[in-house]
């Protein structure tokens, strides 16, 4: 038997341990917690560009990792957090090459202990939402991104009128839970996901208007 299951079962036996003592008194949710920390802790080692810092949970994670959602004032203080995080694009340059931000729709590597911190990591934008129409395989966890300029007006992403909803999709790229405290979406800029020239990239496929995305 590995050190690794060795180590989960020396917890689990503690875990039970303990139960076993306190049949008088039921464990208590503090007990759970920790018995739980220490499995999670004793499941996960560090190996490539994989570190254990991946485990620990900011307050967004952890108050979204309930089964009740966290009260409003918990919400609103996570977004703000998260707003606060934000970093605008370099001159105020917001979109790249629709045909780049494709590419990286299409790519799902990265991040994986394998991977070189130094390789760029795709997007993997199509694991969840539809995007461009020619692409017949998406998935349905996130909202369809087909028509995402043109259904929102955006016919000149320089224009004012068109300002509110370019912020609105940057920040939304950069760290999602600055307008939904328990968003699922991968925050790419906050993350370190996706370097800012990538996103731009990602913004041109959403937004450009001769992008296949608005066609």
């Amino acid at each position: 038997m590995s050190k690794h299951n060795q180590l989960i079962l020396a917890v689990v036996a503690v875990a039970a341990a303990a139960t076993v003592a306190a049949c008088a008194t039921a464990p208590t949710a503090a007990d759970y917690d920790k018995a739980t920390a220490d499995v999670m802790k004793a499941s996960f080692r560090e190996q490539g560009i994989a570190k254990l810092d991946r485990i620990a949970q900011d307050l967004g994670q952890s108050a979204c990792s309930s089964d009740k959602a966290p009260a409003d004032a918990v919400a609103k203080q996570i977004e703000a957090q998260a707003m606060s995080t934000i970093k605008w694009p370099a001159g105020g340059r917001y979109l790249g090459d629709w045909r780049e931000g494709e590419r990286i729709a299409q790519n799902g590597r990265g991040l994986t202990w394998t991977d070189s911190a130094t390789a760029a990591n795709g997007g993997n934008c199509y694991n969840c939402h539809q995007i461009a129409k020619a692409e017949i395989s998406f998935g349905t966890i996130g909202p369809s991104l087909y028509n995402y300029g043109k259904l929102r007006g955006v016919k000149d992403v320089t224009a004012s009128e068109s300002a509110a909803i370019v912020q609105y999709t940057w920040g939304k790229i950069y760290n999602s839970k600055a307008t939904n405290a328990c968003s699922g979406m991968p925050r790419f800029g906050h993350a370190g996901i996706l370097s800012e020239d990538q996103m731009r990239h990602v913004m041109a496929l959403l937004l450009d208007p001769k992008s296949p995305v608005n066609e």
